[in-house]
């Protein structure tokens, strides 16, 4: 089993490239600019790889980046909120983004590296990570007075394929013998548990949870893992939930990661980064639209 290589240890600094398996501590930009050399796939990979979306996809995204949007802005300053970890936040004082001086200024604080919000934004993921501290469970999951740290990247190499996998951790517990606890902030719309079923099928939330999973086993950090999302509504009261996917969506999502990586691995050899089809699709209507017409058209 691999030996991890510990945050403050003798890990490479931020920036270097990483050649060894283990956690390394670094910004995430650095992570998401990939610093594997020949490249490695994160769990967002993994899952643009596979339907909906395709390996063209994929590799567009991974050679230009995705765009920024205030969706994702938020997402990440209630990060940096509730773990104390991330980007700077950098608040704009105006109402919106309709002005080209608040635009502008937008786009600044972007290209240095930092969080843009408005200042209601920001009255908003404060109160969001108030809410959140009060949640005993939530609470608990990222409380600093039990060890651990945010926002820790791992690597690995998957044996099958050779492809290096890489995640990025919202928050790594200490090592300890017995069961590891690992915890997943998400920022949604509803944390109502039947809309989390949703979601998690939607974005492969049971995915990501195989594949942190795998990576924490793969280090050597813990040989019995619990994974656990939580959940947090952006509007308020800002409700939370924590939710543990059984074993029947953990499979999938491990399977999913499976064929993943042997499509990356497949398709870097190859040098071809196919989209959906590449011959004519024989398709049919949704079935339920096809039923509804059916009865009254036919």
């Amino acid at each position: 089993m691999t030996t991890a290589v510990l945050a403050g240890a003798s890990a490479p600094a931020a920036g270097r490239a990483v050649t060894e398996p283990g956690i390394h501590p670094m910004t995430a930009a650095e992570y998401h600019a990939d610093p594997v050399p020949g490249g490695s796939l994160s769990s967002t990979g993994a899952r643009r790889l596979l339907p909906p979306g395709c390996p063209a996809l994929f590799a567009h995204e991974r050679d230009h980046g995705r765009a920024p949007s205030s969706v994702l802005d938020l997402g990440h300053a209630a990060h940096r909120l509730v773990l104390g970890d991330g980007p700077t936040i950098h608040v704009v004082e105006a109402d919106n983004w309709r002005t080209m001086a608040a635009r502008e200024e937008r786009d600044q604080a972007r290209a240095d590296g930092l969080v843009p919000l408005l200042a209601a934004e920001y009255d908003q993921v404060a109160a969001m990570a108030d809410a959140l501290r009060a949640h005993p469970v939530a609470s608990a999951l990222f409380d600093p007075a039990r060890g651990g740290a945010p926002e820790q990247a791992l690597f690995w190499r998957d044996p099958p394929t050779g492809v290096w996998r890489r995640a990025l951790l919202d928050w790594l517990p200490p090592s300890a013998p017995g069961r590891m606890i690992m915890a997943d902030y998400k920022t949604t719309t509803s944390a109502a548990p039947e809309a989390i079923r949703k979601a998690v099928d939607t974005y492969g939330y049971h995915q990501q949870a195989a594949w942190y999973t795998a990576g924490i086993k793969s280090l050597g950090l813990a040989e019995d893992v619990a994974f656990v999302f939580v959940f947090q509504e952006k509007t308020t009261p800002y409700l939370v939930t924590v939710v543990q996917l059984d074993a029947m969506a953990m499979r999938i999502g491990a399977a999913r990661n499976r064929r993943a990586l042997q499509l990356y691995a497949e398709c870097t050899a190859s040098g071809r980064w196919p989209g959906y089809a590449d011959d004519i699709e024989h398709l049919s209507l949704p079935a339920w639209a096809e039923a509804r017409d059916s009865e009254e058209y036919l």
